[in-house]
């Protein structure tokens, strides 16, 4: 039986698909439950993870305005930005926290 090593093209394929799914899963673990929030229902209802950010509440946050801002606005500029709460804390998630609980209440909900 003649068993050749992994190529480095596979080796680099196996990474590229191992890697984020062990990053999502060391994510989820640190994911709050948040089913009595999203019942299996209404998540069902969701096509994919884009739905589900989409549906998500909405939470608004001040940055500091840029050079460029106080020049072209003013002193008084207020600069915001506005995205996703998917894990329902009141902070502002970023994709890979969405995603996590996205996967979280797919594998509780046996989607």
């Amino acid at each position: 039986m003649n068993i050749r090593p992994f190529s480095s093209l596979a080796l680099l394929l196996c990474s590229a698909i191992l890697v984020p799914i062990q990053c999502l899963a060391q994510s989820n673990s640190t994911t709050k439950d948040i089913s009595h929030l999203v019942s299996k229902e209404q998540f069902i209802s969701y096509k994919d993870v884009g739905e589900f950010i989409d549906a998500s509440p909405k939470v608004t946050i001040m940055v500091e305005s840029s050079a460029s801002d106080v020049e072209k606005y003013g002193e008084g500029v207020v600069k915001s930005l506005t995205g996703s709460d998917c894990d329902r804390d009141g902070k502002m998630d970023d994709n890979a926290t969405c995603n996590a609980v996205y996967l979280k209440l797919w594998i509780k909900y046996q989607r």
